[in-house]
């Protein structure tokens, strides 16, 4: 199913990205992990170097190019950017939605 493919897109992007920042709140990731806001483990910066990667890495993997912190993302009730599963279903819904204004 493609919102397991997102979940390991953004895991593997994390395991990348993890390095850069040597954050000992990322020594296990799994699809439950708080990203951000309290208690996350990405701090503003690791956030946004979390969303370029992720753009750039849907691109190649999906093959649609999509913005990924825009107006539909910041005034959502709920940030799409809690935790992993929240950050795929929200990708999940723009991929769809991508793909169906293509198809118009």
């Amino acid at each position: 199913m493609e919102i397991e493919r997102i979940e390991s897109v953004i895991i593997n992007t994390l395991e990348e990205i993890k390095d850069i920042f040597d954050d000992q709140n990322l020594h296990v990731i799994d699809s439950d992990i708080k990203l951000f806001g309290q208690e996350g483990v990405l701090d503003s910066m690791g956030l946004v170097s979390l969303i370029t990667e992720l753009e750039e890495k849907i691109e190649n993997e999906f093959g649609i190019s999509l913005t990924l912190a825009d107006e539909r993302a910041m005034s959502q009730k709920k940030s799409p950017f809690l935790t992993i599963t929240s950050l795929a279903k929200y990708i999940l819904r723009l991929i769809k939605k991508e793909k169906s204004n293509e198809k118009t």
